[in-house]
C-alpha cells in the first residue's frame, strides 16, 4: 500500500486500529498514557485539531508545522507508536505488532472535508455504537474544544472553522440525529 507522504504546513487524518482487531486501549488509564505519549511525541511537529480514541482504534486530525522535513514529521509518529506499542507490549505481558499496519493518513485538502472530519471524528463512538450519544463520549475532542481549560488542541481555530462556538454544537447535534435515522432505516 502506498502511504501518502506526511509534508509540512498540511492537515492529514492519521488513524489505525488494533492488529487482528485487537483492542489497543484495554483500561483506562491506556487512553490517558496514549494521550500523555501523544502530546509528548507529535506537538513538536503536528498541531492537533481532533481526536477520538476507541477500544481497537483511533482517530487523529492534525497540521503539520511549517519549515520541517517529511522524514522528522514522519519519526515523530513513529516514535508515538512505538513507544505507545512497547508500552502496552510490557503492561500485559504480549509481544508481537500492537497495530494493524504503519499508520494510515489522508491528506485534507479544502475547508469542507476538513469541518466535515471534525465532525466524523467526534462522531464515530456513536457511529460504531460505543455509546448512544457521541457527547457522552469522553475519549474524544469534542468537550475538550467546547472547553474553557487550558488546552494543547487548536481550540479556536477548529472554532472558527464553524463561525462560533453555537454552531459548532448545532451541526454536531444535527449529524447526530442523521445517525440515529440511517440507523432506524437499517
Amino acid at each position: 500500500m502506498k502511504y501518502e507522504p506526511l509534508v509540512s504546513d498540511s492537515f492529514f487524518h492519521i488513524y489505525n486500529c488494533g492488529n487482528n482487531k485487537e483492542d489497543i486501549f484495554k483500561e483506562e488509564k491506556n487512553y490517558n498514557y496514549f494521550l500523555l505519549l501523544l502530546k509528548h511525541h507529535i506537538l513538536p511537529t503536528c498541531d492537533i485539531l481532533a481526536y477520538c480514541l476507541l477500544k481497537n482504534h483511533f482517530h487523529l486530525l492534525v497540521k503539520t508545522k511549517e519549515n520541517l522535513n517529511s522524514k522528522e514529521i514522519s519519526q515523530s509518529f513513529s516514535n508515538f507508536f512505538n513507544s505507545y506499542s512497547k508500552g502496552i507490549n510490557k503492561a500485559y505481558q504480549r509481544s508481537g505488532s500492537l497495530f494493524k499496519d504503519r499508520f494510515s493518513r489522508i491528506k485534507v485538502n479544502s475547508e469542507a472535508y476538513l469541518k466535515d472530519l471534525i465532525i466524523y471524528i467526534h462522531l464515530n463512538p456513536k457511529h460504531h455504537g460505543f455509546t448512544n450519544n457521541f457527547k457522552s463520549y469522553k475519549y474524544a475532542s469534542y468537550h475538550t474544544i467546547l472547553s474553557q481549560k487550558p488546552t494543547d488542541l487548536e481550540r479556536d481555530y477548529v472554532l472558527d472553522l464553524f463561525g462560533e462556538r453555537e454552531n459548532f454544537i448545532f451541526i454536531h447535534e444535527t449529524k447526530q440525529i442523521n445517525i440515529n435515522e440511517q440507523l432506524l432505516l437499517e
